[in-house]
């Protein structure tokens, strides 16, 4: 928590400078080495989406990597309870093992234990240093059942077929999830397109007819055979500005969602609030539309 704390007040102070240079900039109607407000404004939002959104999805990694290995490790340390060793003896038999991310951690639990620690406080010093939902749960039920005395092993063997199948019925929900970011995706990139077809296509064009309009209404008007008028063609860049920023709402507001339909959580769609904005940012600059 305060290497995510560190890097949250990392990325909102690169933020807040990029932010404040941008509106600077705004405020003096200037640019900055051919960059303009706006690309400041973008990397400033950029800057505060990125930083987290990776910690939290590298973070995320290492948790689904322990806790997908934990049922095999508590299948291991059932079988060695069957052949009537207790659950200290069975960890240290077991810990022999590979478990992936969670390999380290085991052998150190299982030091600990070697070194006279009850097996209780070495579980809850493990449980302290993963910290994972999945494995916080798990054990509380492993301490209570070795203080309650009976069969271990088969309570080892029930948590572990219950952790395998939610991590199967997880994995089945993020598939179908999949599908409504798939949506969201289509949708965005959609609405791009339409963006840049409006923008390099029917606004330009509309432009031209305004001043064309307004041309021969000016003419009419001194000729004394129609009144003055026109088309308000001076608004179209404020238009394209409009769509702009509605292509950079949209984009971060896709990712947010994103992240809700993956697991419940904002934060997991920092990272694809990230991706849509640079990129479909940078698509708009890019062709002009900025």
């Amino acid at each position: 928590m305060k290497k995510e704390k560190i890097i949250f007040y990392a990325s909102a102070a690169i933020a807040a400078v990029f932010l404040s240079l941008g509106a600077m900039l705004f405020i003096q109607k200037t640019t900055m080495g051919g960059l303009i407000p706006l690309d400041f404004i973008v990397a400033g939002i950029a800057a505060f989406l990125v930083g987290p959104g990776m910690y939290d999805l590298f973070y995320r990694r290492k948790i689904k990597k322990m806790e997908e290995r934990f049922p095999d490790f508590l299948r291991d340390v059932a079988e060695s309870s069957r052949f009537g060793m207790t659950l200290a003896d069975s960890i240290i038999v077991a810990s022999s093992g590979k478990y992936g991310a969670l390999t380290d951690e085991i052998k150190r639990m299982a030091a600990k234990i070697e070194w006279g620690v009850p097996v209780r406080d070495a579980l809850l010093s493990f449980n302290e240093r993963v910290q994972t939902p999945l494995i916080n749960r798990i054990t509380a039920i492993i301490i209570k059942s070795n203080e309650a005395g009976g069969n271990i092993a088969d309570v080892l063997s029930m948590v572990a077929r219950n952790a395998r199948e939610t991590q199967l019925a997880e994995k089945e929900r993020n598939i179908e999830m999949f599908t409504y970011g798939f949506v969201l995706l289509t949708s965005f990139f959609v609405f791009l397109a339409t963006i840049i077809i409006l923008n390099n296509s029917f606004l330009p064009e509309m432009g031209k007819a305004g001043m064309a309009v307004e041309e021969s209404f000016r003419k009419a008007a001194l000729a004394g055979s129609l009144p003055g008028g026109g088309i308000a063609y001076q608004y179209v860049p404020i238009i394209s500005l409009l769509f702009v920023l509605a292509t950079i709402i949209h984009g971060i507001g896709d990712g947010v969602m994103i992240g809700i339909l993956s697991d419940g959580r904002v934060k997991s769609g920092f990272v694809w609030a990230f991706l849509l904005l640079i990129s479909g940012y940078f698509i708009l600059r890019f062709l002009g539309a900025v």
